[in-house]
């Protein structure tokens, strides 16, 4: 399968991340791909930086390398509500928006009303991605998360981090099968996210392949294959919206 873009990385911007863009960009190069996406933590992350660290990414060339660089964020969802950690004017200057649920950063409720947070967190015009919505720590109700998605034009995100068996998130691997098998159903898109923290781990899905392959996931459905399908799936949610 051809990777073309990762749409979920972090730098040192970020706290507990270790190289800088221009390095992760360089990485991104020597591995072909087209596009990356820088999307650091937002606000409520301890150790991220300060709301002017993304006021001011209009300075950032937006490829360098060769490589076209997408600067956004992790946005945190802080509450059952689905509010976001970083104000609307801002995350409308984003290149990309993951939205995403953190222990740091929230605290979680039943099933139902986990979904129901991330749900709200999909119609924001802004949020083209949900992060990681696999550990059961936080737990999902799948079947309606992935029609959601589907209503509201959302990638969901199969994030090759969470699958490492060293990893923190917590029955990742059996979530993920989970939601692969109704957005397979459903036909609802999904993105690869790597969530590097170093630049050896961009574009690193060697976890996430092996749970497409058990189910025989479709590649039409993987909008990391292409740039352009990629691209077309974020203006059919801003279109929608």
């Amino acid at each position: 399968m051809k990777i073309a873009l990762d749409t979920h990385t972090h730098t040192l911007a970020s706290g507990h991340a270790y190289n800088t863009i221009s390095e992760m960009a360089e990485a991104a190069s020597e591995l072909g791909l087209e596009i990356l996406a820088i999307t650091e933590h937002a606000m409520a992350m301890p150790g991220t930086c300060h709301q002017f660290y993304f006021e001011n990414l209009k300075v950032v060339p937006r490829e360098m390398h060769g490589v076209r660089l997408m600067m956004g964020t992790e946005a945190n969802i802080i509450n059952l509500n689905g509010e976001l950690d970083m104000p609307d004017y801002l995350l409308a200057k984003m290149d990309l928006v993951i939205a995403s649920m953190h222990l740091p950063c929230v605290t979680p409720g039943t099933a139902e009303e986990n979904t129901n947070a991330v749900i709200a967190a999909m119609k924001h015009p802004s949020v083209s991605i949900i992060g990681h919505p696999d550990d059961a720590r936080i737990p999902m109700l799948y079947e309606p998360l992935v029609k959601a998605a589907k209503e509201h034009n959302v990638l969901l995100e199969l994030n090759n981090s969470s699958l490492n068996p060293n990893g923190f998130r917590l029955n990742a691997r059996d979530n993920d099968i989970e939601m692969l098998k109704l957005c397979k159903e459903y036909g609802v898109s999904i993105t690869l996210g790597s969530d590097a923290h170093f630049s050896t781990d961009i574009a690193n899905y060697n976890y996430a392949f092996d749970v497409l392959n058990e189910v025989d996931f479709p590649e039409e459905l993987i909008a990391n294959t292409d740039v352009e399908k990629f691209l077309t799936l974020l203006r059919r949610k801003r279109n929608d919206l």
